[in-house]
């Protein structure tokens, strides 16, 4: 991995559809006209898994409804007892310390590990909200807590509902905040080469806490690669049966460029956050490299939209 301030990207061919002329809305008006009520912007088909659905289960799950996270709750009550990220489904597969029930448990046999419970690797003591805190109180726990999803429930501890990263950068698509990217950006992009192998790249996002990675060669940004990228890389095909075989050395030996799959989307620095917002929502990515010039200077991601919301 390596530090790179002054990347310069072919941008010949990148895709800038997704910077669209909208028209001006007030943004501060818009926000309040949701202060107070947080189930006017949360996700209330929320999907949940009991405890004791399997990890196998638990992969299928998020990679049929794309999700990035779920909550398990009792199966009767809906009672919060946790939350399983994609993070965490690779962590688990061989990324991490979740990996060692893989090892330990059951001698590096990943097909009977998978049907263990998912209470085995799910992060319990969960960060939850009630159905009538308000939002300014998720946009800070957000932050604070360096989350992206936080259940929420009613007086019983039952989810009814989840709130995300994704639901703030829906709100605020195609609004005028006159906040620009530039003021919430990451400069200093961390990023990979493309012959790293998936193994390396998985565990540098796992130690990292990270959940993408920006794959550049010769300064040239070729894409960006997500922990829900590596979970459906890992959870489905041939790469699945090599895991099951115990072919593990195989599956993460393969260099991270054979899971390029998508064009880039990107945004310059002096857009508006609410129109990187309508870029994600329209590309349906959570993350915008930005260029400017034809170097890239930085990244904005859903997190950042976070941040901008609060301040």
């Amino acid at each position: 991995m390596k530090r790179q301030n002054n990347n310069k990207p072919d941008v010949r061919g990148l895709d800038s559809s997704g910077i669209m002329d909208r028209g001006p809305v007030n943004f501060k008006t818009k926000m309040a006209n949701h202060e107070g009520d947080i189930m006017a912007i949360a996700s209330k088909d929320v999907v949940t898994l009991p405890p004791t659905a399997n990890i196998m289960t638990t992969v299928k799950t998020m990679m049929k409804h794309g999700f990035r996270r779920v909550p398990i709750a009792d199966a009767g009550t809906k009672r919060l007892a946790g939350i399983v990220t994609s993070l965490d489904i690779v962590d688990f597969l061989g990324g991490g310390l979740r990996h060692n029930l893989v090892k330990n448990r059951h001698n590096g046999n990943l097909a009977a590990a998978i049907n263990e419970n998912v209470r085995e690797i799910m992060k319990g003591g969960v960060v939850s909200l009630t159905i009538n805190d308000p939002i300014s109180l998720a946009l800070t726990t957000m932050i604070e807590q360096n989350i992206g999803g936080i259940p929420l429930v009613d007086g019983n501890n039952n989810v009814v509902a989840i709130l995300s990263e994704r639901d703030f950068v829906r709100t605020i698509a195609n609004v005028t905040t006159s906040k620009q990217v530039k003021e919430y950006m990451s400069s200093n992009v961390v990023t990979a080469s493309p012959d790293m192998s998936v193994g390396e790249a998985t565990r540098t996002m796992i130690q990292k806490g990270f959940r993408r990675i920006p794959i550049v060669k010769e300064n040239v940004l070729l894409a960006i690669i997500t922990a829900s990228d590596i979970m459906r890389y890992l959870g489905s095909g041939d790469i699945f049966q090599k895991l099951m075989t115990g072919n593990v050395a195989n599956a993460f030996e393969v260099p991270i460029k054979s899971m390029i799959v998508r064009d880039i989307v990107w945004t310059s620095s002096n857009v508006d956050i609410g129109e990187a917002a309508s870029i994600m929502l329209d590309k349906k990515v959570g993350a915008l490299p930005v260029i400017d010039n034809g170097e890239l200077c930085g990244i904005i991601t859903e997190r950042d939209i976070v941040r901008a919301l609060a301040d």
